[in-house]
């Protein structure tokens, strides 16, 4: 795979975030931090992340994060330099940079909260802080840096009984990761003492599988540490985890924990290297270490497992999971790992759905935009590119191809970075159209998750006109969020720009024209003062939490949805003309979202008995939120009485049915 010098990405860096920054009227810091968040949390690292600055006599941070199984909590601090290859990043720095980080946490847990203005986002991140540090089991402390850090791994340290783990993120690491063409970095297991292993010969070269027994609370650690990142070569199996513990899973650990290993099916996991321990005939008979860890099935297991052991409190010293251990060689891990996958998992209703960068759907989209032209509007005649990341670090791959100065310049003006748009911003794009801002909100992994569901469940016709309307709709939310940064959306910027754009396709019934965005490459005057005016309406009701006093944990709940559909706002005369007379259905469609006409009926052909069903079921598991067993209730009883279920309520207990099954819901046959 060819690579992007190391000065060429610093300089790439810095042009990008300078642009961003500029266009979204922010700092370079901020848009920097901003830009190594989705990084990060497209490859797992991280979840839940939102930027605020503070800085004080002896602290300073610049955004917080609280993991996805909500033990950890993570605090960023940000070095960002416009001359980054002038200078190297000192050990003496880092570790200033996280004490400095430290004692942030240490101020919010003696009441800085009480010193600031609640109107201010770091009154937000104050409150996060101080209110996880009674519920998380780790600190995690990051240092992002566009310089080269002489000193990158820092000792572990500890914090009120908490372990603190430091994670430098320098421009080295970053230039790894944008060009490895993997998805995070590899995982590395050592076992001591080793695991027995039996292993089964095979004639391909390309793969060989052992098997072998892990102990139960040694999987339950390695997922405790890597979260997600353990499944990422496969989005179904992180499917399974979402928070999700198995009733039957769960029972055996509480109380036949020696059985579990009888009763359950293991993982199956790949691996890029194994090391074994080998016999005196040179055959393998025990696992030492092995690189690049992955479950692609087992999913659930995993996360029952860790969830037993850190909400139960589970002894599992006695549980033993089986292991299908494949070494697959990494050039082949694209093409192999979902077909391990496919054909293993099958115990659940999602089986068949390929979330990988090679489903149809992803191949479809690159295919038709490499060769679709934006129109210029310019004046210089230039037309360019959409560049569709289909697989992280694709755009970096082209531009490293392009050896040449002058080269990579011509490839960057026919396919500029702004025009870059990965898989994640894809199904923010849509699923902010299709009025799920929401789903958008907890975070790109689970958003990404819940669009290919639906792009499965209703797959859209993907040609030139549904490209260059997906596009359209990525320039509206473009255009939002830059509005969004003038109105002073701040640290909330991302939940205000989908809250928006979603509030405006409710107003206008996806009446925008689209079309017209994609010809223009931008917005009409009369569409983007209508933003204007609508934007600062719905900041209010999204920074105003009806539920709890956390904005972000607010706008993960469709209440806040609900909150915000009923601020009162009706669309100007001047943008009612310019309106299409009907919704662009195929639009509509993306995403496998289409209008709630049909949804009361949809419901309806549930039996009242099913919905009761998922309540009973949600209330024992504690897997769905409480509005969405409230909302099964609710549609059971009115169907019970036989009356009508509105469409609106029809169309969020679909969706909290969806997720119930899922989650692991069996409905009585």
């Amino acid at each position: 795979m060819a690579e992007l010098d190391l000065a060429e990405f610093s300089r790439s860096l810095v042009a990008d975030v300078q642009a961003t920054a500029d266009a979204e009227g922010t700092t370079t810091p901020e848009a920097f931090t901003r830009r190594v968040f989705e990084d990060l949390e497209q490859a797992g690292v991280v979840s839940n992340t939102f930027t605020a600055y503070h800085k004080m006599h002896g602290h300073e941070v610049h955004g917080y994060g609280i993991g996805e199984s909500g033990e950890s909590l993570d605090l960023f601090v940000t070095d960002f330099q416009l001359e980054p290859l002038e200078s190297k990043l000192t050990k003496a720095q880092t570790e200033t940079s996280f004490r400095r980080l430290l004692a942030f946490v240490q101020r919010c847990r003696d009441g800085l909260q009480q010193h600031i203005d609640e109107s201010f986002d770091v009154y937000d991140m104050c409150a996060a802080v101080e209110k996880a540090l009674t519920e998380v089991q780790r600190i995690r402390l990051f240092l992002l840096s566009n310089r080269v850090g002489t000193a990158t791994e820092l000792p572990a340290s500890e914090f009120d009984g908490l372990p603190v783990t430091h994670e430098v993120w320098d421009l080295a690491r970053q230039h790894r990761h944008a060009t490895s063409g993997a998805l995070g970095e590899p995982i590395m297991v050592p076992f001591s003492p080793p695991l027995p292993c039996v292993s089964a010969p095979s004639s391909e070269e390309d793969h060989s599988v052992v098997l072998a027994v892990i102990p139960g609370e040694m999987l339950a650690e390695l997922y405790a540490e890597y979260g997600t990142r353990l499944l990422e070569l496969n989005v179904r199996s992180f499917l399974q985890t979402r928070g999700a513990v198995n009733r039957g899973i769960r029972e055996t650990l509480l109380n036949a924990p020696g059985r579990f290993l009888a009763y359950n099916n293991g993982i199956t996991a790949t691996a890029s290297q194994v090391d074994f321990v080998r016999g005196p005939d040179g055959e393998p008979t025990h696992i030492s270490g092995v690189h690049g860890l992955q479950i692609v099935n087992g999913g659930q297991t995993t996360a029952s497992l860790h969830y037993a052991l850190s909400r139960d409190k589970a002894d599992l010293s006695h549980v033993r999971v089986q292991m299908k251990l494949t070494e697959v060689a990494p050039e082949r891990l694209a093409e192999i790992v979902p077909k391990i996958s496919e054909y293993s998992n099958t115990q659940n209703r999602v089986t068949q759905v390929d979330f990988s960068s090679n489903h149809d759907y992803h191949v479809d989209m690159q295919r038709i935009t490499r060769s679709l032209w934006a129109p210029a509007t310019d004046g210089s005649g230039q037309e360019t590119h959409w560049f569709y990341e289909r697989a992280r670090g694709q755009y970096t791959d082209e531009l490293a191809k392009a050896r040449t100065p002058a080269r990579q310049r011509q490839f960057k003006k026919l396919n500029p970075t702004k025009k870059k748009f990965t898989k994640a911003d894809l199904a923010k794009f849509v699923h902010s159209w299709n009025q799920l801002p929401y789903h958008v909100s907890r975070g790109a992994q689970k958003n990404f998750v819940e669009f290919m569901f639906n792009v499965d469940k209703a797959p859209p016709h993907v040609d030139i006109q549904y490209c260059q309307r997906v596009i359209a709709m990525a320039i509206l939310f473009k255009a939002v969020d830059r509005i969004a940064a003038i109105h002073g959306a701040g640290s909330h910027k991302s939940v205000i720009t989908t809250y928006t754009v979603a509030r405006l396709s409710a107003a206008t019934d996806r009446r925008i024209d689209l079309d017209r965005i994609w010809r223009e490459q931008d917005l009409s005057p009369v569409l983007e003062a209508a933003i204007h005016d609508l934007c600062p309406r719905v900041m209010r009701a999204v920074t105003t939490p009806l539920e709890g006093n956390h904005v972000g944990e607010w706008a993960k709940k469709a209440a806040c949805w609900d909150a915000v559909s009923r601020v009162s706002w009706t669309t100007p005369r001047a943008l009612t003309a310019e309106l299409l007379d009907h919704s662009l259905d195929e639009a509509a469609l993306a995403g496998g979202i289409g209008a709630e006409e049909g949804a009361g009926e949809e419901a309806a052909l549930i039996p009242a008995d099913e919905w009761y069903a998922i309540e009973r079921w949600a209330k024992e598991t504690r897997n769905l939120e409480p509005w969405q067993r409230q909302l099964a209730q609710f549609v059971g009883r009115r169907l019970e009485l036989e009356q009508e279920v509105p469409e609106t309520q029809a169309v969020q207990a679909l969706h909290a049915r969806n997720e119930a099954l899922r989650l692991g819901f069996t409905p009585d046959p």
